[in-house]
């Protein structure tokens, strides 16, 4: 699919109830929750908790799988009727004043938390079958009742309206009793250019606000990366940017391996660059074929001229457009625009793969892996998942499914609503189709099967960290703190976190060191700093609450770690250690990791509070898990420091480099175009520059490549 515009369609308004209470008067004109405009939602969810710490906050790449959540057991014993009858009577009490017409309706608890969040087409209807004693009920749905206290709802005009809202609740509150999206990332795009006279390729993401032709959704960065390397070869389309493209006085380096058509220096004139853009265009959009026969004619009329040169030209960029093809794997003969979910379930967890089809080619693959509770049959995670997976995503023409759903028609009415035309949700019984869904599900059955294995290797390394520190229990979550600066400047610390799926990258955190008159490269007063900026933000939301610390929570990746891990020795611990007593943490276990002699991994020494120093053996998997750890959380400080390193430079320009003037620094861009090819050069390239002297060379390349402590 590609886009030009990204506006969203807006909904007639709703009304608010809460049980036990008269109905608000309608509100004339409230829009309905998408992407870009959540006003309703953000009036339910107001007094919701803010998120934790910085905003701020990087990860890795989106073709990254995500990890496993955390699975709650069915209990054995019945639930007390002492609860169950307190929230049935407050079921029965909303009952009295729900409203017949479609709504969405949430479940809290006494501390106001959202269990559940439902749609109905009668709201009162569906609450009576809560609130019926006798009825039989899933264990799941006994405990979501006995919790109950109090129930608020919605009206909605139509029951479609219900099922957006609902949707974008349960992706905005997270209720426990619900099956949730866990990942909604934006996906990534192709975006070629429609602001300067010669389009740029690149890859975007996020608001589609810059003019230009949008291609996608792709299903990671990863695929778009390697796809708009291939299109590079194939129509030779700038990737620069425009303040480098209007700065060159010479060809550059893709230029001289043909992946540029050097538009720049006028190597190729407007209207050969237009034609080059427009095949790139009519490839994207599906016509693949014609753009393939074009070019072969082409190759074949300059062989029969004698140009050889031209024909090998041709002939690559007919190989770099079926290596695109062959790269997408399966391509459909009769699917145009389509989304493919297949589920599979196993031990108590569910994936949901996804394929992604546009103008006839496969544009990558996705595994999700929800939360829901194992009572959850595969039907109801998918059209929960479904819902949720389109709230913020333009839907294509044709959605296929594995496994056929109850609202299907109700769901293709809320997508077309949305997409402004026709969607179509089908459950294939035969054909080219049946193929596409069947080859999802056995992706998704290797997917889940991988990240099971995954996820055993992981309890054994946890199990045997336990065992190793003399932990009281196996941890769920590790939260692993590192610093980085140089002589003190653009000094910046790091949380990352692990739990028993690996690395949660989407909860990585960095903290801008912004303490007055704190002395360069002092890093136990860093580390302070960010210690208490982190749990002063946990323990806030407990001092509200009945009592401070972490709190159990088996349905839910918990917020507050059972082990913290820094990067330092005993002064370091010491420190952390000042913080926790001042916080009166007990609950939070404690590890300093000192490099070894030379800094020799394999050598390391583990401190803990009142304890000898611990060394494990060199081979000991526990040790090479505690590396894997705290040799992330420097990777990941290390790259946000150079980020904000790179931003000082480009704001404060070359003269912060000693020796340099404005004449040299005049020079150097006149030779290399750009700061980030000044960057990137060599001594031996910098000295080349009119006017720099080999030391100077010297320390402009130290400027640039200087290690953060």
């Amino acid at each position: 699919m590609d886009n030009d515009t990204s506006d969203s369609p807006k909904a007639p308004g709703a009304r608010m109830a809460r049980g036990g209470s008269e109905p608000v008067p309608r509100q004339p004109d409230l829009p309905q929750p998408d992407p870009g405009s959540q006003d309703l939602a953000q009036e339910v969810v107001q007094e919701a908790a803010a998120a934790d710490l910085d905003p701020a906050s990087a990860g890795a790449e989106d073709d990254d799988e995500e990890r496993l959540p955390e699975v709650a057991e069915e209990p054995s014993e019945a639930v007390p009727e002492g609860p169950l009858a307190v929230g049935h009577a407050a079921i029965e009490h909303a009952v009295r004043h729900a409203p017949t017409s479609p709504g969405v309706y949430r479940m809290l608890n006494a501390a106001n938390d959202v269990l559940y969040v439902g749609k109905a087409k009668n709201v009162r209807k569906r609450l009576s079958s809560y609130a019926r004693v006798s009825a039989p009920q899933p264990a799941r749905i006994l405990r979501m009742i006995a919790a109950t206290v109090t129930v608020e709802i919605v009206s909605t005009a139509t029951e479609t309206e219900a099922l957006l809202l609902e949707a974008n609740l349960i992706k905005q509150l997270r209720p426990r009793f619900n099956v949730q999206l866990r990942d909604d990332k934006s996906f990534p795009y192709i975006l070629i250019t429609g602001d300067h006279w010669a389009p740029q390729i690149l890859k975007h993401r996020g608001a589609q606000s810059r003019p230009g032709r949008y291609f996608g959704p792709f299903a990671s960065a990863g695929a778009v990366n390697r796809t708009i390397t291939a299109l590079q070869r194939a129509f030779l389309i700038r990737s620069c940017t425009d303040a480098f493209f209007e700065s060159r006085t010479r060809p550059c380096l893709l230029y001289q391996i043909r992946r540029c058509s050097g538009p720049c220096t006028g190597e190729i004139d407007f209207p050969g660059y237009t034609g080059l853009v427009r095949e790139a265009r009519d490839f994207l959009s599906g016509r693949s074929h014609l753009v393939k026969q074009e070019l072969a004619s082409e190759m074949e009329k300059a062989s029969a001229d004698l140009a050889f040169e031209t024909a090998a030209l041709y002939r690559d960029r007919l190989a770099a457009l079926s290596a695109i093809q062959s790269q997408q794997g399966i391509n459909p003969r009769s699917v145009e625009e389509a989304d493919i979910f297949a589920i599979h379930q196993e031990g108590g967890y569910s994936c949901v793969e996804v394929f992604f089809f546009r103008t006839g080619q496969n544009w990558g693959n996705r595994a999700y892996f929800p939360r829901a509770e194992k009572s959850f049959t595969p039907e109801e995670v998918l059209a929960s998942f479904l819902a949720q997976f389109y709230d913020d995503k333009p839907p294509p023409k044709l959605v296929l499914l594995s496994r056929e759903i109850e609202e299907s028609a109700l769901l293709a009415g809320a997508l077309s609503i949305k997409a402004g035309f026709k969607v179509e949700v089908s459950t294939p019984r035969r054909g080219e189709k049946k193929e596409l869904v069947a080859h999802a599900l056995t992706n998704a059955r290797e997917a889940l099967g991988r990240k099971l294995a995954d996820t055993a290797t992981q309890g054994r390394l946890l199990q045997g960290l336990a065992t190793s520190l003399g932990l009281p229990r196996q941890p769920r979550r590790i939260e692993v703190y590192d610093n980085s600066h140089i002589q003190g400047t653009n000094a910046v610390g790091a949380m990352i976190v692990a739990g028993p799926d690996g690395f949660i990258k989407n909860q990585y955190r960095k903290f801008n060191i912004r303490s007055e008159g704190l002395t360069p490269g002092d890093d136990y007063a860093m580390m302070r700093e960010v210690l208490q900026r982190r749990f002063k933000r946990l323990m806030t939301p407990a001092a509200e609450g009945d009592a401070a610390g972490p709190k159990a929570d088996d349905d839910s990746f918990p917020q507050w770690p059972d082990l913290v891990i820094i990067d330092g020795g005993r002064g370091q611990l010491n420190a952390v250690r000042e913080i926790f007593e001042g916080f009166g943490l007990t609950q939070v276990s404690l590890l300093a990791v000192a490099k070894g002699p030379d800094r020799d991994a394999g050598r390391e020494t583990l401190f803990m509070p009142d304890r000898d120093p611990l060394k494990l053996e060199p081979r000991d998997p526990v040790l090479y898990f505690i590396q894997r750890l705290r040799d992330e959380a420097h990777r990941f400080v290390i790259g946000t420091h150079r980020k904000l390193r790179k931003k000082d430079i480009r704001e404060a320009g070359l003269q912060e480099i000693p020796g340099i003037g404005p004449s040299r620094k005049r020079a150097l861009l006149h030779h290399f175009g750009t700061l980030k090819e000044i960057e990137r050069a060599s001594i031996a390239d910098l000295g080349k520059v009119p006017g720099v002297s080999a030391e100077s060379a010297r320390k402009i390349f130290e400027f640039f490549h200087a290690q953060p402590g």
